[in-house]
């Protein structure tokens, strides 16, 4: 989702489009778990981690918000060109370790207000550098997701730990109504779903999706309810939805909304306790200079 800045006091709004964008462009599976084996001081402990062969930099002017085009923004281009426009720490650390906002902790302010532009350029040798993604928003690779880890603690000095233990969760499973899914109408489109309005966040409006998993689905739903979300449903493969509940009130409860519109294409959440993972910010400074 590319979001244009129009002044400084609509930035906590476009972060929260940020978050939007990346619980489906980086949903790789049900749990939400990273993947990674580094240590619990941030460190890699068996082989290195790979790394960008050059890395950009710039820090945006907080003062100047009218001037940014894009925030959120994070893309991949053929030959491991990797671009992210207007990104906070937070989301990065998001992307690198494949989890969702609500399970980071830790960390100075800064980590979710600063916004930052990037570019960087995967080394010849790596597979990434041979990759061409069919759409430059596709998630990351486990590769790339290593060089981000790579650059966030060579360049921010990232140190942190990984938590695990019991708590709430929801699991997404078939509901009492008829499916309402339909087959994708362009199964190369960028994989979506938000609300009715197609603008990227629920609202008491109703749902929509395109060429969207359910798992994909699952993983966005838990911004929202501030919990993993886990596929339990089933359905193989990806669909067209939508579903509007009738009620046009802004101030409308946008859970009681999306479980009313879930009801509505045929699924359904149930209340369950499982495994949480989180990431625990230790240490982190502002980035080094290029």
């Amino acid at each position: 989702m590319n979001q244009r800045v129009l002044s400084k006091s609509n930035v906590n709004m476009n972060l929260l489009l940020i978050v939007v964008w990346f619980v489906v462009a980086g949903a790789q599976g049900s749990s939400g778990q990273a993947q990674s084996s580094a240590g619990s001081d941030g460190q890699h402990t068996a082989s290195p981690l790979p790394k960008f062969e050059v890395a950009s930099i710039r820090p945006l002017d907080m003062n100047h918000m009218d001037r940014v085009r894009e925030i959120g923004a994070f893309y991949i281009y053929p030959g491991g060109r990797t671009i992210a426009k207007g990104c906070p720490v937070l989301y990065l650390i998001s992307l690198a370790f494949n989890l969702r906002t609500f399970q980071i902790s830790g960390g100075p302010k800064w980590v979710s207000d600063a916004l930052y532009d990037i570019e960087a350029k995967a080394p010849e040798n790596s597979s990434l550098s041979k990759s061409n993604p069919g759409n430059p928003r596709n998630p990351p690779s486990e590769e790339e997701r290593q060089m981000l880890q790579s650059l966030l603690i060579d360049r921010f000095q990232l140190k942190y730990h990984f938590e695990s233990k019991e708590g709430s969760i929801y699991v997404l499973l078939k509901g009492a109504n008829a499916l309402k899914l339909r087959p994708p109408k362009d199964k190369n489109t960028f994989p979506w779903s938000g609300g009715i309005e197609r603008g990227g966040i629920y609202r008491g409006t109703g749902i929509a999706g395109e060429n969207v998993s359910i798992s994909q689905l699952a993983t966005n739903l838990s911004e929202y309810f501030k919990r993993p979300v886990l596929d339990q449903s089933g359905i193989q493969g990806s669909f067209d939805f939508e579903y509007e509940t009738g009620n046009d009130d802004p101030e409308a409860d946008i859970q009681s909304s999306i479980i009313a519109s879930l009801n509505g294409i045929g699924l359904k959440l149930k209340s369950a306790e499982g495994t949480v993972e989180t990431i625990v910010i230790d240490y982190v400074e502002r980035p080094s200079a290029n």
